[in-house]
C-alpha cells in the first residue's frame, strides 16, 4: 500500500514541482515547454542521474510502477480523443481538410522513409544498432511521450526494450526542437514576408506565458450533463472511457484469435500479439461517440470534460514515463541517436520550407507551422505556434488542421499503422517497411496531382488576375 501512495504521490510533487518551476523561469516560459515535461525531467535528473547508486529497495519499486503506469494511461488518452464531440461526416471533414491531409501523411510516411533510410545505410553498417530504431522518429516526434510510453510492452515483446528510453528520449527532443526551431522558422517566414498574419511573439501576454490566465479569461473545465443526485457527471465520463478501452481491446482480441486461427498457420509472422491496445481505444471511442450521436438526444458526453480527462492522463504519464526513462539506454546509443534526431529534424524543417509552397495555395506558412510544432510530438505546440502566426485565426489554417486529425490520427501519430510498424519491421525488416513508406508518400503525392493540383493552379489564376 505504501509503494501504491509514493509512488501516486511522487508523481503529483513532480507535477507541481514543474509547474513552480515554469513560474519562475523565463526560459521555459517562452519555450512553453509544459509543466509534466519539466517535472518528468526533474524526476529523470534526480532519481535517474544524481541518486542512481544509492537507491533504495523501496525508491526501486516505485520507479517499477511508474514504467507501467503510462502504458495504461495511453489508453485514457486515445480513447478520449473522438469522445464527446459528433464525428462530422467524411465529406465536410475531406472538403475543410483535403490537402492538410496530405501534407500530414507525408511528414508522417516520410518520417519512416528518412528514418529506415538512415538506419539500414548508416546506422546497422557503423553501429550494429536495432533495424527498429527506424522507427522512433515517427514514434517519438510525431507520436510525442504518450506513443512512446504507450509502446513499452510492445518493445518489451519485441525484445528490444531499450527501444522504450530511445522513444521517449526522441519525444523530448522533438517537444524542444518544436518550439525553439518553431520559433526560428516564424522569424523567419516573417522576415521573408511568407506569413499572411503575424503576431510578434514577445507581445504574448504574461498571463499566457506563465500559464495562469487571468480570471476573466478563465475558461470552463466542462459542463455538468448529469445531476450529481444521480452520477456524478465526472464518473459518467470516465466511464464511458472505461467502455471505449473495452471495446478496443475486445477488438484486439478478435484481431488475436484471428490471426492465431486463421494467418499463423498458413505462415505469416505473428504481429498482433506485440500490437498495442491504445490505437485501437482511440477506434474504440469513435465507436462509441457514433452509437451516442445516433442513440442520445439529451447530450450527456461534453468534450471540454472529456479534454480535461485526457489532459490530466497525459500529464501524469509524461512524468512518469521522463522519469523512470533509462538514461544508460540512451548513452549507450548516443552517436546514432543523435544523427537519427538530426535527420528527422532535418526531414520536418524540409517539408516546412520547401514542400508546403510545393501543395499549399493560401495560409501555406500558417497551415506548415501547426504541422511542424505536430510532427515534433505535440499537438498543443502546433497550436501555440499558429496562435502566434495567426492569432485570431482570420486564416483557414486552424481550421484544416482541426478537421485533417480526425483522419490522419488513427493512422499515424500514434495510430494503427504507429503501433503496428514497430512489429512489421521485426517481422518483414526494414526494406519492406521503408519501401512501403515511401510507396505511401508517392501515393499521396499522385493523389494530389489528380485530384488539387488544378485547384491550386485555378486558385492563383485568379488571385494573379485580381492583383492586376
Amino acid at each position: 500500500m505504501d509503494t501504491i501512495v509514493y509512488s501516486f504521490s511522487g508523481l503529483a510533487v513532480l507535477l507541481l514541482l514543474g509547474k513552480y518551476i515554469r513560474l519562475k523561469v523565463k526560459l521555459f516560459q517562452r519555450l512553453f515547454l509544459p509543466s509534466s515535461i519539466i517535472g518528468g525531467l526533474l524526476g529523470l535528473i534526480i532519481i535517474q542521474i544524481l541518486f542512481y547508486k544509492v537507491r533504495t529497495d523501496k525508491l526501486n519499486e516505485v520507479i517499477k510502477i511508474w514504467m507501467v503506469t503510462p502504458g495504461f494511461l495511453i489508453n485514457i488518452v486515445f480513447a478520449t480523443l473522438f469522445l464527446g464531440k459528433a464525428i462530422p461526416r467524411l465529406k465536410t471533414i475531406w472538403n475543410h481538410a483535403g490537402v492538410q491531409l496530405i501534407y500530414g501523411q507525408t511528414v508522417g510516411f516520410g518520417q519512416y522513409v528518412v528514418g529506415l533510410g538512415i538506419v539500414m545505410i548508416l546506422l546497422v553498417p557503423l553501429f550494429k544498432v536495432n533495424p527498429m530504431m527506424g522507427a522512433l522518429i515517427e514514434i517519438g516526434f510525431e507520436g510525442g511521450h504518450g506513443t512512446a510510453a504507450g509502446l513499452i510492452n510492445t518493445f518489451k515483446n519485441l525484445g528490444w526494450q531499450e527501444g522504450n528510453s530511445l522513444a521517449l528520449g526522441s519525444a523530448t527532443i522533438g517537444v524542444f526542437t518544436g518550439v525553439i526551431v518553431g520559433m526560428i522558422l516564424i522569424n523567419w517566414a516573417s522576415r521573408k514576408g511568407k506569413t499572411e498574419v503575424l503576431e510578434d511573439p514577445k507581445n504574448i501576454p504574461e498571463d499566457e506565458l506563465i500559464g495562469i490566465p487571468l480570471k476573466e479569461k478563465r475558461r470552463k473545465a466542462g459542463i455538468l450533463t448529469t445531476s450529481v443526485e444521480s452520477i456524478e457527471p465526472m464518473a459518467l465520463h470516465i466511464a464511458f472511457v472505461g467502455l471505449a478501452i473495452l471495446v478496443g481491446f475486445l477488438i484486439l482480441q478478435l484481431l488475436i484469435f484471428f490471426e492465431n486461427k486463421v494467418l499463423t498457420p498458413t505462415g505469416f509472422p505473428v504481429i498482433m500479439h506485440s500490437f498495442p491496445l491504445f490505437p485501437l481505444s482511440m477506434i474504440g471511442g469513435v465507436i462509441i461517440q457514433i452509437i451516442v450521436d445516433k442513440v442520445d438526444k439529451k447530450g450527456i458526453l461534453d468534450y471540454n470534460t472529456m479534454q480535461r480527462i485526457h489532459g490530466v492522463a497525459l500529464d501524469f504519464l509524461i512524468v512518469a514515463a521522463l522519469a523512470s526513462l533509462s538514461v544508460q539506454a540512451i548513452w549507450n546509443n548516443i552517436i546514432p541517436f543523435l544523427v537519427l534526431m538530426i535527420v528527422g529534424i532535418a526531414w520536418n524543417i524540409f517539408c516546412v520550407t520547401v514542400y508546403a509552397p510545393m501543395i499549399f495555395w493560401n495560409a501555406i506558412f500558417e497551415r506548415s507551422i501547426a504541422e511542424f510544432g505536430q510532427s515534433c510530438g505535440v499537438t498543443a505546440t502546433g497550436l501555440v505556434l499558429l496562435r502566434v502566426v495567426d492569432p485570431e485565426h482570420k486564416t483557414p489554417a486552424i481550421e484544416a488542421f482541426g478537421y485533417k486529425q480526425l483522419l490522419h490520427e488513427p493512422i499515424l501519430g500514434g495510430g494503427l499503422f504507429t503501433g503496428a510498424s514497430l512489429p512489421l519491421i521485426h517481422n518483414y525488416g526494414p526494406l519492406s517497411i521503408f519501401f512501403f513508406a515511401l510507396g505511401m508518400v508517392a501515393f499521396w503525392q499522385i493523389f494530389y496531382l489528380v485530384v488539387f493540383y488544378r485547384k491550386k493552379k485555378e486558385y492563383i489564376t485568379k488571385n494573379k488576375t485580381k492583383v492586376e
